[in-house]
């Protein structure tokens, strides 16, 4: 295990009812609110009348940012950024899935700052200050409600790429699983394999002696295998949701990976496939990610995917090679039962596209920890997850 520090400051407000403790946690900061969510979901749940009475109970004025998409735009940003500046906003509040909560991240970080908050993603500014943030999470997937992390798109350069900062994680956030019985079930769907792709990056590392982390890890993809089924079943199984909203937080919050060399590899191809088509970023992992267990499975990390074979899946195999493939095929059978996609060109992915995706990504250098992927390796892997075969089947 190496060394690390880890501060997790998000206070956890989880379960029925804790919107009651909203008020409060506002007057901590101001009474100054930069309101920001996605479609209609809030207004047709109830939620955002009752965000709406807790404001008006506590004296609280707010302004509002609606409108903001899945894989959300640097235009909803600047659009925030303005508000805050405009309305001396004193704190921002996100109600939504991890979109939302991405978006209101950088504009908090925004409205300090002078030039373009697109400066952050490519690195001509650092982000020091950033207004406090709150969040009412309503779908379990991102983790972002309790990490300093955010993506976002932009149509311009088409593309999508992540920065972070200690002073992005939210000061609060409430977690009511009942917020999210009414998600459909592609978005459950989505979510579930989105929090397993998060698991499974900081899970196959090439660091050895983190046993605890690797316990709490295969614990949160059973959760997903047990509940995510469940949740799309019964939407209003309490205890579906509860189970599921919970691993999503924890799965990236810092524990897992803590003391660890992590992956990523997968989240970067896939950036590049929503970038371009604006696909849902879990949908893409779930295509991606049986195919990249695939590609790295050799002699050197095979005992790692047969230890996820074993004590995930439970398979019983003494031949690592054998055990790493079987559970390859059911992981990707998971995802398949989920309704999700086997390949590209189910999400509309066009073959001509695979080459720039390939070259864009590795731009920087090679991708992964687990295994080194050159462009070569992720044009493989990319041809393979198009072309929708089943390697992993022998």
């Amino acid at each position: 295990m190496l060394n690390f520090n880890i501060h997790v400051p998000t206070r956890i407000h989880f379960g029925r009812g804790k919107i009651e403790d909203l008020g409060k946690e506002l007057l901590t900061y101001g009474n100054k609110v930069l309101l920001v969510y996605g479609g209609g979901s809030i207004k047709r749940s109830g939620l955002y009348d009752q965000v709406l009475q807790v404001f008006q109970n506590n004296d609280i004025t707010h302004v509002e940012l609606s409108g903001v998409q899945p894989n959300p735009r640097i235009s909803s940003v600047r659009q925030g950024v303005e508000l805050c500046k405009k309305h001396g906003i004193d704190l921002v509040l996100a109600i939504g899935g991890g979109s939302t909560i991405d978006c209101a991240k950088i504009i908090a970080a925004g409205a300090s700052y002078d030039g373009d908050a697109w400066d952050f993603f490519t690195r001509k500014a650092k982000i020091n200050y950033a207004l406090p943030i709150g969040t009412v999470l309503t779908l379990a997937a991102t983790g972002s409600e309790m990490n300093p992390n955010a993506v976002i798109s932009n149509d311009d350069t088409k593309e999508k790429l992540g920065t972070g900062s200690p002073v992005l994680i939210p000061r609060f956030s409430i977690l009511d699983p009942e917020y999210s019985f009414t998600v459909p079930p592609e978005q459950t769907a989505a979510g579930t394999a989105d929090i397993m792709s998060h698991v499974f990056e900081q899970y196959f590392s090439p660091t050895s002696g983190t046993f605890i982390q690797d316990r709490l890890a295969e614990a949160m993809l059973k959760t997903c295998i047990h509940y995510g089924p469940i949740a799309i079943a019964q939407p209003d199984n309490y205890e579906a949701r509860a189970n599921l909203m919970w691993t999503g937080s924890l799965a990236l919050n810092g524990l897992l990976g803590a003391g660890k060399r992590t992956d990523w590899a997968t989240h970067d191809i896939e950036h590049e496939i929503s970038a371009l088509y604006d696909v849902t970023h879990g949908l893409g992992l779930a295509v991606l990610t049986p195919y990249w267990m695939h590609y790295v499975l050799d002699e050197q990390t095979a005992p790692r995917l047969a230890e996820y074979a074993r004590n995930v899946w439970e398979i019983e195999e003494s031949d690592d090679i054998i055990a790493a493939q079987t559970a390859i095929k059911k992981t990707a059978e998971f995802f398949k039962s989920l309704n999700l996609a086997g390949n590209l060109k189910e999400i509309g992915v066009q073959q001509e596209h695979l080459t720039e995706m390939a070259e864009k990504v590795t731009s920087r250098g090679p991708l992964g920890a687990f295994k080194k992927l050159e462009y070569q390796d992720v044009l493989n892997i990319l041809q393979m997850a198009y072309d929708g075969s089943k390697p992993w089947i022998t």
